[in-house]
């Protein structure tokens, strides 16, 4: 017997969400739109990367000291034009530039939100083909429409996230976003050139088997977090032991295979970082609003990711997330049993 199934695009979702709010404007709709705009071009020439001028280094280092790659110049780009030239948008801010970028046009200047995005996440991976992606986060503007936008837009506490996603480019292109009201994914089907609803209403699993971080750091770590791995191992070790080692080493990937899946991911501190590697604004953050609606938890180890009120742009800070039940037996965690 056929089905009939209807099958939503980005754009036709986020237009049926819109008639749910009969006083919203379809700002937020529109600035959705235009960053699934840019996931497409991005797509296209990561899909083509082997094959054209865009693997390898850029020549230049971004704030954070890191060697850009010239597929991360290209998605900060990509994501940089649609935003500027959208009517939704009144200033963005990227983990590649130094400071933020305000939007001092007629029309941006009337604009309420701010973006903030990590335009190519795992970007050491790209010349071996390992999965990428794009991280986003959205908050309404604190200073008044019609005015040029400031820092102080920009360096608000994760809680107040109107809306927040990523992008991942793999074996098959997902965007995945979350408001208050959910979380979402869409498939970017080649075949038409449009995201399309395949993943409705995500639950991240309340336990899962999975804990993924970077065991080459292990003695780098603080005594809590090895007694935490101990912990797993053990758990690994038993005779039907529950839990499994994943870890890709690209965050996107990480997390959204644990989003799914149930696990969870760790990012702790180390002596040589001792404020962390992520940073809060462009990666903890936003996974931290997308992971908690799910139904996860998001800390940096001791208190809520999304409480922390960062002092900078490019505030650095650990990350421990995933699912709830796991999360629990990390903050158990003691290293004096």
């Amino acid at each position: 017997m056929a089905i009939n199934r209807k099958v939503y695009t980005l754009d036709e979702f986020t237009i049926q969400q819109l008639r749910n709010f009969p006083h919203a404007t379809g700002e937020l709709s529109d600035l959705l739109r235009d960053i699934g705009l840019a996931a497409k071009r991005v797509n296209v020439e990561v899909n083509k990367a082997g094959l054209a001028d865009i693997l390898g280094e850029a020549g230049m280092m971004n704030v954070q000291g890191e060697e850009v790659k010239k597929l991360d110049l290209f998605a900060n780009n990509q994501f940089t034009g649609v935003l500027q030239h959208g009517i939704s948008c009144a200033g963005i801010a990227s983990e590649e530039w130094d400071d933020y970028v305000a939007f001092d046009d007629a029309v941006s200047r009337q604009s309420k939100y701010i973006c903030l995005f990590d335009p190519l996440d795992g970007s050491a991976n790209i010349d071996v083909n390992v999965s990428i992606g794009t991280i986003f986060s959205v908050y309404h503007r604190t200073t008044p429409k019609g005015s040029v936008v400031t820092l102080e837009d920009f360096i608000q506490p994760g809680i107040r996230q109107v809306a927040a996603g990523y992008i991942v480019y793999g074996s098959s292109t997902i965007l995945v976003y979350a408001t208050r009201r959910g979380v979402n994914g869409f498939t970017l089907d080649p075949s038409i050139g449009e995201f399309c609803l395949s993943h409705t209403d995500i639950k991240c699993p309340v336990q899962g088997k999975i804990y993924s971080v970077n065991h080459g750091n292990f003695f780098l770590f603080e005594e809590r977090v090895r007694t935490y791995i101990h912990q797993c191992q053990a758990k690994i070790a038993a005779e039907g032991g529950p839990y499994t080692q994943r870890y890709i080493g690209s965050m996107v990937s990480d997390v959204h295979r644990n989003l799914l899946k149930g696990g969870i991911f760790m990012y702790p501190a180390t002596t040589n970082k001792p404020q962390g590697k992520l940073r809060l604004q462009y990666e903890c953050n936003p996974f931290a609003f997308i992971v908690e609606v799910a139904g996860g938890m998001a800390t940096d180890g001791y208190k809520r990711i999304l409480d922390i009120v960062p002092a900078s742009l490019h505030q650095r800070s650990p990350l421990f997330i995933g699912s709830r039940q796991m999360m629990e037996e990390w903050e158990n965690c003691r290293t004096d049993l």
